[in-house]
């Protein structure tokens, strides 16, 4: 059962911050309680985790392969599939993230990239924004892992992965979100221009 509410018509008023408070300050996210003004006029208090944002990175070669890291997760309780992908440091651009953490993760460097559009990861409490980019023409680098990271790197059909999208393998929301968008857009290039 939905309630109906009355929204004023004030061409895309979004609420206002009448306050914020931080109550954890960390490594990679600040929690903080804000309190703010709805479109409805309604003030509420949120909690919301602030994170720098990420890149992804969808690697495909020339026989259609994507790579896909196997990640062990902690918080996740195990061992996901997933794209190359990582934070924003400071004062970089999500193409500049992308491109290193392809290099570092997956040892990869692309002499081709697309943008695959942004995703918001979980937009009620979290304001990640992920940004996806298609990666072609790839040559190797040397890796480059942090210390708390354990993957290994995987080259897979592309086809086998967008199964194991629809199978429930494959559960990272960036990665379901990149292959599926990555297809589309090859998809599209090769009815269009007949490109890979």
């Amino acid at each position: 059962m939905s309630i109906p509410v009355s929204i004023p018509d004030a061409g895309n008023e979004l609420e206002s911050e009448t306050g914020r408070r931080t109550v954890f300050r960390g490594k990679i996210v600040d929690v903080g309680l804000e309190r703010v003004r709805l479109p409805t006029g309604r003030d509420v208090e949120l909690e919301v985790i602030h994170h720098p944002g990420g890149a992804a990175a969808v690697a495909i070669d020339e026989r259609r392969r994507v790579c896909l890291l196997r990640q062990y997760r902690h918080v996740a309780g195990g061992w996901l599939w997933e794209l190359p992908a990582g934070k924003l440091d400071p004062g970089e651009g999500p193409a500049v993230t992308a491109e290193r953490e392809l290099a570092e993760e997956a040892g990869l460097m692309a002499a081709r990239w697309d943008s695959l559009g942004r995703l918001h990861s979980s937009p009620g409490v979290y304001g990640e924004v992920i940004h996806l980019y298609l990666a072609r023409g790839l040559s190797e680098v040397d890796l480059g892992h942090e210390a708390d990271e354990v993957i290994e790197v995987h080259w897979v059909a592309l086809s086998d992965a967008l199964a194991w999208c629809a199978d429930d393998t494959i559960t990272d929301a960036k990665t379901l979100i990149g292959l599926y968008r990555a297809d589309a857009l090859l998809r599209g290039a090769r009815a269009g221009d007949g490109a890979c």
